[in-house]
């Protein structure tokens, strides 16, 4: 993990590089920002009773954009891409195999453990609508993006250390498959706030707490970077 923050923090130079590249002649058919990258803290949603979040929860994502522009100044436009994401949430949930398949849910109490976090990997989709104040010739500029992003979880893990031992679940069944929501990139130039607030939940209707569904969402706060 220690590689995507260096390569996260590495961004802005090949930005700034870019930037001081004149070009040769003016392309009035240009498309801005057809790559990202961003780092996000990641925050749960319709949180059961008794839950609480621990350490640092980190969300990375990177991907292309293909940037449509709909209007003459091409300063508006649709934007369509394929990404990957990994986030991760160290949290007071123990996960227990009941058996060959089924799981359980418990709350946990913050001193009996040391490690306790689930993490999974997705594949994305981002789907943008685009205004900023660009021209052929501006390199730095105001844009706000704003869309939808589908998610299909491929992988994910749940990983324990603490009074019960320790252990690791592969692939863990009752994770919804598929997650998407609402995003929001606003900024000038090279640094971005970023938002993506979910509308589905992280767990299927089989993740239970006292038998009550697990209905908790993520909602990511971070820095996104986009490149040409």
């Amino acid at each position: 993990m220690k590689y995507i923050v260096y390569i996260f923090f590495l961004c802005p130079l090949l930005g700034i590089s870019q930037m001081d590249v004149a070009p040769t002649e003016i392309d009035s058919l240009y498309r801005e920002d057809q790559f990202y990258i961003g780092l996000t803290y990641n925050l749960a949603g319709n949180k059961p009773v008794g839950f609480s979040q621990n350490g640092f929860s980190l969300g990375f994502n990177m991907g292309f954009v293909r940037d449509m522009p709909i209007n003459k100044n091409r300063n508006v436009a649709i934007g369509i891409g394929l990404g990957y994401a990994t986030n991760s949430f160290n949290q007071n949930i123990l996960i227990t195999k009941t058996g060959s398949v089924g799981y359980n849910y418990s709350i946990l109490d913050a001193q009996s453990f040391s490690k306790n976090k689930f993490s999974n990997q997705l594949f994305e989709v981002p789907i943008e609508f685009r205004w900023r104040t660009s021209t052929a010739t501006t390199y730095s500029f105001w844009r706000i993006y704003t869309g939808l992003r589908i998610g299909y979880v491929f992988y994910n893990t749940v990983k324990y250390k603490g009074d019960q031992g320790e252990f690791k679940h592969i692939n863990v069944s009752d994770f919804n498959e598929f997650q998407y929501g609402l995003t929001l990139s606003i900024g000038y130039n090279t640094w971005n706030l970023h938002l993506n607030y979910s509308l589905n939940s992280i767990f299927n209707d089989q993740a239970e707490i006292d038998g009550k569904p697990i209905d908790m969402n993520t909602i990511k706060l971070g820095l996104i970077f986009f490149i040409l």
